[in-house]
């Protein structure tokens, strides 16, 4: 064992953690490591041993951690059932015709399915898959095409029901209910406010989302299209009701909702006749994997912070935080920048389980409502989904598209510029505005 100061510590620990994640090792064997070798030099390997092994079978008997197989099961069956793709037909149909209009399509079925699904591969593949295509095909300025697909589908981790949320929420001791609650408002403002990006910039210059020529239209009639969206909308707001609505009323927490949701998009899969043994032995592994990879980073990372906060780290980032000028609104701001700046490097699993439990106690300390200082995390780490290095939304786009739409990475992160901007924007309203966030959660029954 060898005596180093808690600051060296920190640098060892946080530093580590970045240096690896850099030369591209998964982030759940990099925390690990660091916690495991850190620990051992400090504390000796029976010690290490035995915050690492105690922190990994408290984190196996969390309770709300069951939703996240839940809401995977969830997610991958509506992913597979056709509700998307007739949901983007029907809507296409109605805004076909304005400038800019299937973006806005796009970004209105995003917003639709992030209170489906809860995951934002799914979102970003389902988007890719049906709306790409259509707009480039139809003119559409490639960048504004990925870059609305990239934000829309981004929304699928903070609108309700997120795994995200399911995660963040214990690690700040923040009820998950609540912050579903809290959630909805900043995610349909994002909505909201790419809705209106792209109907201004495409009214300014048409070429970038020219409407599609009314001989291209498919002749239907009013009546005709709002029997089409009618039909098109109800099962989502059936899963929509499942979930949300059982919460809201105090019916059942999130993790008993989790089970309605997963109900509710079984039968949706049987009525559009897609619940076959095919798709239930594929839902399987996807739960199997998804829950492997996120409970094995979030054990691994909660281990870690166990030997961070037992070696005095926690009080080294604590007096930091605090010790910078503006008061409190210039330390929650360096906060802010922290989250955002990890988010480019390091996946959003990491951060909640590495900074939550850190910063948490010094939002307390500032006098900042859980809750809202929380969904203000949350709504940051928007931005670590669109921000390379590590942009999944980005990646996960440019893998999806088809080749033969030529669109470059260049193409993406030229695109999604715009919507980082209107995140910062977002959480400067959410700030001035904090009833954004604190609103609806405060009207929940029970």
């Amino acid at each position: 064992m060898i005596a180093l100061s808690p600051e060296i510590i920190t640098f060892l620990m946080l530093g580590g953690v970045l240096v690896l994640v850099l030369t591209g090792f998964p982030i759940g064997l990099v925390i690990g490591s660091v916690a495991f070798l850190v620990g051992t030099l400090i504390f000796g390997p029976k010690i290490t041993f035995n915050i690492l092994y105690s922190r990994l079978y408290e984190l196996t008997l969390n309770y709300p951690y069951l939703a996240v197989p839940l809401f995977t099961f969830m997610g991958v069956i509506l992913e597979n059932s056709g509700i998307a793709e007739d949901l983007y037909e029907a809507l296409y149909e109605w805004l076909s015709g304005f400038r800019g209009g299937l973006a806005v399509v796009t970004i209105i079925v995003g917003t639709i399915l992030a209170a489906c699904l809860g995951t934002i591969t799914a979102s970003v593949t389902i988007l890719t898959l049906i709306a790409l295509a259509p707009m480039v095909k139809r003119g559409y300025d490639k960048s504004i095409a990925s870059g609305s697909i990239v934000a829309a589908g981004t929304l699928g981790i903070l609108i309700p029901p997120s795994i995200m949320l399911v995660v963040y929420g214990p690690q700040a001791g923040v009820s998950v209910g609540r912050m579903f609650m809290g959630a909805i408002f900043p995610g349909l403002l994002l909505s909201g406010l790419y809705i209106a990006y792209i109907s201004i910039r495409c009214a300014l210059n048409p070429k970038l989302g020219p409407p599609i020529p009314v001989e291209a239209r498919q002749k239907i009639s009013y009546r005709e299209k709002t029997v089409k969206l009618i039909k098109a909308v109800a099962p989502t707001l059936l899963i929509i009701i499942a979930v949300l609505g059982t919460i809201y009323t105090g019916i059942a927490p999130p993790t008993e909702a989790a089970a309605m949701g997963s109900l509710a998009v079984v039968i949706l899969a049987i009525a559009y006749r897609k619940f076959t043994w095919r798709l239930i032995k594929y839902s399987s592994m996807e739960v199997l994997r998804v829950s492997a990879f996120v409970l094995l980073i979030a054990g691994l990372s909660y281990a870690y912070v166990g030997v961070f906060m037992s070696a005095g780290c926690g009080e080294v980032v604590t007096n930091l935080i605090m010790a910078v000028p503006g008061g409190r609104w210039g330390a929650f701001a360096m906060v802010m920048l922290i989250v955002f700046v990890l988010g480019m490097f390091i996946e959003w699993i990491g951060i909640v389980f590495i900074v939550v439990p850190v910063f948490s106690p010094i939002f307390v300390k500032l006098g900042f409502d859980p809750l809202w200082a929380a969904m203000m995390v949350c709504i940051n780490l928007q931005m670590a989904f669109q921000t390379p290095p590590m942009a999944m939304s980005i990646f996960v786009c440019r893998g999806t598209a088809p080749p033969e739409l030529g669109v470059t990475m260049d193409d993406i992160i030229k695109g999604v510029i715009p919507f980082i901007v209107i995140i910062m924007f977002c959480l400067i309203l959410c700030t001035i505005f904090p009833q954004i966030i604190t609103w609806l959660p405060e009207k929940m029954i029970g």
